[in-house]
């Protein structure tokens, strides 16, 4: 059966490909905006059935499996920064805090229901000196990630601690993805 990712992460497709899985990537258009009062557990998981839906509606002979992350600290929902001056924010935000880290994902596929699940993962920063946080941010790797980090990039050495999927913090829970694929 024909596999689609709906997703345009090059981190999610690599974390599928590491697994021997191989999907073809379809980025979904979606608004990713949360509606009002909705919690991120729940963000998380319907954009990432919008996104596996919109694919699946165009390619209804195939399994799509679409996916959504952001990171909650302190109540605060941190989705890709704007800009670096809102990466510097959120970053000191996450500086000798623990955060946790949302993904929800959706399956689709012609034989079976939706399958929606939701993975947390709890991480914990060290403190951050504003200057490794300004040296980071003109690295431009934060831009486009979640929470404004790539826990496999360079910001692995922010991280204390974690507690949960590794891989949930790089973008896609492979372990509870790939149990649900079964």
């Amino acid at each position: 059966m024909r596999r689609i990712l709906a997703s345009a992460s090059p981190r999610r497709a690599d974390l599928l490909r590491s697994a021997g899985l191989n999907f073809e990537v379809i980025p979904a258009q979606v608004d990713e905006s949360a509606l009002p009062g909705e919690a991120p557990a729940d963000l998380v998981v319907r954009l990432s059935r919008l996104k596996a839906a919109a694919i699946f509606d165009a390619h209804p002979e195939a399994l799509v499996l679409g996916a959504d992350t952001v990171v909650v600290c302190k109540g605060m929902l941190l989705g890709k920064p704007a800009d670096a001056e809102e990466a510097n924010k959120m970053l000191n935000a996450l500086s000798a805090e623990t955060h946790q880290v949302l993904t929800g994902f959706s399956i689709f596929r012609p034989d079976r229901p939706c399958h929606q699940q939701l993975c947390s993962t709890h991480v914990t920063f060290r403190r951050l000196a504003d200057e490794e946080v300004q040296v980071y941010v003109d690295s431009g790797e934060p831009l486009d990630k979640a929470g404004a980090y790539g826990i496999q990039g360079n910001a692995a050495a922010f991280v204390k601690s974690i507690d949960g999927s590794y891989t949930n913090v790089v973008g896609l829970p492979l372990a509870e993805v790939v149990e649900a694929l079964v």
